[in-house]
């Protein structure tokens, strides 16, 4: 059944390490949530990035944890996920207060494993703001399923008595939606998907999309060995480089040995057709190449390791005393997807947002990679979430 809540109040909280005495100084935090609601917190100075992920995911009731993230821009507008071992205040260069986003940072590689409907609500809120925001690109097929999923999971069955003929005019699902492709919507809406409830219909948005090539790519905009633009990312696949909307390379993890970075410069090193395979691309900033290798390095830990003890630090050169090191400290998905399948709880109820029938596009926390009239992501990206 269908639940909407009530628009929910800014909620306080406040963190303290033991350790840490009563009279140390405190920071603001705001944490937007996936529907666009936000929580403010109030932490330590040393309150490591964990409590704050914690306290999002006990907002939620949510133990399906571990595919989920933090993020944040800085005032050089880099993108960067929370590092949940090290304090929020060392990470964070902007101003106070903080502001943070509650987001999927590692995309199941098979939906219908999620134990709990709680965690499929959460991703399937993702996936609907891939869509909007351009980052799940589709073909016309299925991104007509796809908008008829959200339709059904947010209006229900087709009803002629109370939605006008114009109907689905009222939805902006995606970055450029012609009247061919809400004609579409509206018949698999109205047919094939009648009698699903928000829960079913949300499943069957997550199955269909994971199917697709954009499927939990998180775009990083650069430059081949040629100069052409390319864009880089991670999947439960491997890794993947996009130029347009087309696939141009897809290395498994089983085939990549190691990602490094030297400045702007970002290698990918593995193995193709039993030959050592070197990919070089170069970003536009230092900080931006650093960031697309610790995302390159957690995701290849969480996808590719089948226990989290068999994680290593990983250093970003092979140069002795130069370059960074860092190790992804978390559960990877084999843990992840078995943990979920010991989850004896009785289901919390999910909270749906009240319907937003035309969303707002003025988030300066989103991307705006967008799908151009020829499908293809933004060449020149900002770095907003």
């Amino acid at each position: 059944m269908l639940c909407y809540a009530e628009p929910r109040a800014m909620k306080m909280l406040r963190f303290r390490s033991p350790s840490v005495s009563s009279l140390a100084q405190e920071v603001q935090c705001t944490v937007r949530l996936l529907d666009d609601s936000e929580i403010s917190c109030s932490i330590q100075r040393d309150t490591k990035g964990q409590f704050l992920l914690d306290h999002v995911c006990n907002h939620y009731s949510l133990l399906e944890k571990d595919y989920f993230g933090i993020r944040y821009v800085d005032p050089e507008k880099q993108r960067h996920w929370l590092d949940p071992s090290k304090p929020v205040v060392k990470q964070m260069k902007c101003q106070q207060p903080y502001t943070m986003c509650f987001r999927v940072k590692f995309y199941p590689q098979e939906p219908i494993k999620i134990k709990e409907e709680l965690t499929r609500y959460l991703l399937y809120l993702q996936l609907k703001r891939d869509v909007y925001h351009g980052r799940l690109l589709c073909p016309f097929t299925d991104a007509a399923y796809l908008g008829a999923c959200i339709v059904q999971a947010e209006l229900g069955d087709y009803d002629p008595e109370e939605h006008p003929a114009d109907y689905i005019s009222d939805f902006k699902l995606f970055p450029k939606q012609s009247l061919k492709l809400d004609s579409k919507i509206m018949e698999i809406h109205q047919n094939e998907l009648r009698g699903q409830c928000p829960a079913l219909a949300e499943l069957s948005l997550l199955q269909r999309a994971h199917t697709l090539d954009t499927y939990g790519v998180d775009p990083h905009p650069c430059k081949d060995f040629t100069g052409s633009t390319a864009f880089l990312g991670f999947t439960a696949r491997g890794f993947v480089v996009f130029q347009g909307n087309k696939r141009i390379h897809l290395l498994k993890w089983a085939d990549v040995s190691k990602f490094k970075f030297e400045g702007k410069t970002f290698y990918v090193i593995g193995v193709q057709r039993e030959k050592k395979l070197v990919l070089t691309f170069h970003t536009s900033t230092p900080a931006s190449c650093k960031h697309l290798w610790k995302c390159a390095v957690e995701n290849q830990a969480f996808y590719k390791c089948a226990k989290s003890s068999q994680i290593k630090t990983v250093s970003s050169s092979s140069i002795i005393f130069k370059g960074s090191r860092f190790r992804y400290s978390g559960r990877v998905a084999k843990e992840v997807i078995e943990a979920s399948s010991k989850i004896q709880r009785d289901p919390p109820v999910v909270h749906r947002s009240a319907v937003q029938m035309v969303q707002n596009d003025h988030n300066i926390m989103e991307p705006d990679h967008t799908l151009q009239n020829t499908n293809k992501y933004d060449s020149d990206p900002s770095m907003r979430l």
